[in-house]
């Protein structure tokens, strides 16, 4: 049998060798983002320096200012789709790593929980008599606190899932002007 101050000890050790097991794996992702999203930027500018020369020799190569307004258009509508996509892959990416950071957080705040409990009932098993009111306070304590991170963890999906929903509205109602605005530019000066 242990005494509570080794108990404690070990409950403490294991504590911070939980957390930063858990610091390590949100690092690790966050990390895995950056790389991610640079690599995506790095895709999106290599093709987009290739697209810009391609147009620039068309518009260039125009004869009249109606075939430069026509060679605009063209140009118009995949670049609104393409920024559009960008920002749907980028939300993408934004999700999945929310997602990851959300389960290794639930994992490790349902290991704690658990560590804890069991050492608050082996507590409970050497409690001196008239103790029942403080441990019942203590579990009633965690109880607590593991209902407050569960609304949390709610709210925090729900915030994301609406922050996508509004950047996929946004990007949507962006592109959709831009080329139309083009593509009327052209067909009215013909």
């Amino acid at each position: 049998m242990f005494t509570i101050p080794e108990q404690f000890s070990a409950a403490s050790k294991a504590s911070v060798e939980a957390q930063l097991a858990l610091i390590s794996s949100l690092t690790n992702k966050a990390f895995e983002s950056v790389g991610k999203i640079a690599d995506l930027n790095i895709a999106v500018a290599k093709t987009a320096l290739e697209e810009s020369n391609v147009a620039a020799k068309q518009l260039f190569a125009a004869k009249d200012p109606q075939e430069w307004l026509s060679v605009s258009a063209a140009f118009a509508q995949p670049a609104a789709e393409k920024a559009q996509a960008y920002a749907r892959h980028l939300a993408g990416i934004a999700t999945d790593v929310q997602t990851e950071l959300t389960k290794a957080a639930e994992s490790q705040i349902s290991e704690s929980s658990r560590k804890v409990l069991e050492l608050v009932e082996e507590l409970t098993k050497n409690a001196p008599a008239g103790s029942e009111n403080a441990i019942a306070l203590l579990k009633s304590a965690i109880g607590n606190a593991n209902a407050g991170y569960e609304q949390f963890t709610k709210n925090t999906k729900q915030a994301v899932e609406s922050l996508e929903a509004n950047l996929n509205n946004a990007v949507s109602q962006f592109a959709q002007p831009a080329a139309t605005k083009a593509a009327g530019r052209a067909s009215v000066k013909k």
